[in-house]
């Protein structure tokens, strides 16, 4: 029978000793949090790889999925036939790509070092509705300057940049923006992680993409290095396993992220980007935007503007600004 994520990682759950997963889980928050990037599998062996898919790939899925969203509507005509996950691990970045084009028909390869996370990702995709999932292909790969990627429609890299060193990502990065038609990078949303994505997007850019997302221009980023950094949220859906590691009884969390989304084709980008959460006053909507002309400013609607006001009210962050017209 045909299952989701939420229905494979609820499998998987129930499968794992409780104290081993929750003290892999605070093994692997430790080594993530680290800043020596690592020359060796984080990932080691399938208590290590459960506890991290039980754990991390809700909020990967989700963060990459709101990304894949962006991307998507910036080139809405687009369907992928091949897809590339590079250090996809078990697979959350390929689960949420079959979410965005669950009937597009396209063939995905996951590239790893991990094996126990290749396997682990093997075994969760043979039971998923998707097609693509069932069909992808799960193959050990170093991760780096040596790596070598076949020509692909949509190439995904989610977090893992964080785990190499200034020169494979440069090489990871370059090696992604030659072979693929739509590239889209995720990271922590911190300032290290739109660091990272910042440097990546000057590498996309400079190798002859256009950004499609989140960004409505191709042209230098306007936040002064160092006072702010770009990221937006996911909501995700906390397990057992999430409250028990971290406490708290909130059903929920939300995952921050930082991303960019770049292609060879022609794509129609947001004309601004709604870079903080609404602020909401009486008769008044305060956007923080990101615009295509280059800037960062503030801008207020009021009641006065009608559906205008109303398309505020219901505004998120991260959305694209104004709303595009209803069908």
């Amino acid at each position: 029978m045909n299952t989701t994520l939420p229905d494979a990682l609820a499998d998987l759950l129930d499968g794992l000793p409780q104290g081993r997963a929750a003290q892999a889980v605070e093994r692997l928050i430790a080594s993530y949090r680290g800043d020596t990037p690592t020359d060796a599998p984080v990932l080691r062996d399938r208590a290590d790889v459960a506890a991290y898919a039980a754990y991390r790939m809700p909020a990967t899925f989700e963060a990459v999925r709101s990304a894949l969203a962006a991307l998507r509507a910036a080139a809405p005509s687009w369907v992928p036939a091949t897809h590339t996950d590079i250090g996809g691990g078990t697979g959350a970045a390929s689960w949420a790509v079959a979410d965005a084009w669950p009937d597009g028909g396209h063939r995905t390869t996951v590239l790893d070092w991990a094996e126990p996370a290749l396997a682990l990702g093997r075994e969760l995709a043979a039971g998923a509705d998707s097609a693509a999932l069932r069909g992808a292909r799960w193959q050990r790969a170093r991760i780096g300057d040596a790596m070598r990627l076949e020509p692909a429609d949509l190439i995904t890299v989610s977090y893992v940049l964080k785990e190499l060193d200034e020169s494979d990502r440069t090489a990871v990065v370059g090696q992604a923006a030659a072979a693929g038609q739509a590239v889209l990078i995720v990271e922590p949303g911190t300032p290290d992680g739109y660091g990272r994505i910042i440097a990546a997007r000057d590498l996309l850019i400079g190798a002859g993409l256009r950004v499609a997302a989140p960004c409505p221009h191709s042209e230098r980023c306007p936040i002064v290095p160092g006072t702010d950094w770009c990221h937006f949220a996911a909501r995700v859906s906390r397990s057992s396993l999430h409250r028990r590691v971290k406490g708290g009884s909130l059903p929920y969390e939300d995952e921050k992220f930082s991303y960019v989304a770049a292609t060879r084709f022609p794509v129609a980008p947001a004309p601004a980007r709604v870079t903080r959460r609404p602020q909401i006053r009486k008769g008044q909507v305060l956007l923080e935007l990101c615009a295509s002309d280059e800037t960062l400013h503030r801008e207020t609607i009021s009641k006065r503007h009608g559906a205008l006001y109303r398309a505020a009210r219901d505004a998120s962050w991260g959305d694209a600004w104004p709303p595009p017209p209803a069908d």
